[in-house]
């Protein structure tokens, strides 16, 4: 395996520190890794928005888990283009599924009507879309808080961006 390899097999198993069922290459916020032939690796990373209070541990936890595995690295912010849900894997989708979270839908390449009631959203504890929004905020900017009407279950999703 080389270094890139490596490199990318770490990321992948460092969590989200405020959902810790997904990795923040599950949430697309790893971007790139690149090699420079005269320097340590150079990670790109684009916090979900800009004003994220998890983007410096995110970072901090990035260069934790290279420098435990011994690979040289320095990270880099990169906020254009902005980060949208659409950079979400599939697998990061199931997790938030499985971790009780709600997944945003996709956004791109979509028509985006004008909403005056906001859309069903799937249940991710019985997958009932009989559910209803009770707040727009969850714990977390990012996510809003619904309750199922099947189940009876509170749960927060995802906001698409």
């Amino acid at each position: 395996m080389n270094t890139l390899e490596q490199a990318w097999a770490v990321l992948h198993e460092v969590p989200d520190p405020e959902v810790p069922a997904v990795s923040v290459c599950d949430l697309g916020i790893v971007r790139e890794v690149i090699a420079h032939a005269d320097g340590p690796l150079e990670v790109v990373l684009t916090p979900t928005y800009s004003g994220c209070p998890a983007t410096e541990v995110i970072e901090a936890s990035v260069l934790e888990a290279l420098a435990r595995a011994g690979i040289p690295a320095r990270a880099v912010t990169r906020r254009y283009p902005a980060w949208t849900t659409d950079w979400i894997s599939d697998a990061g989708r199931e997790k938030l599924r499985a971790y009780g979270i709600a997944p945003p839908g996709r956004c791109a390449g979509a028509e985006q009507p004008l909403r005056f009631v906001p859309p069903r959203v799937a249940c991710p504890h019985c997958g009932s879309d009989h559910t209803e929004r009770l707040s727009a905020f969850g714990a977390t900017a990012c996510k809003a808080l619904w309750r199922c009407l099947a189940c009876r279950e509170p749960f927060e999703q995802f906001k698409a961006l």
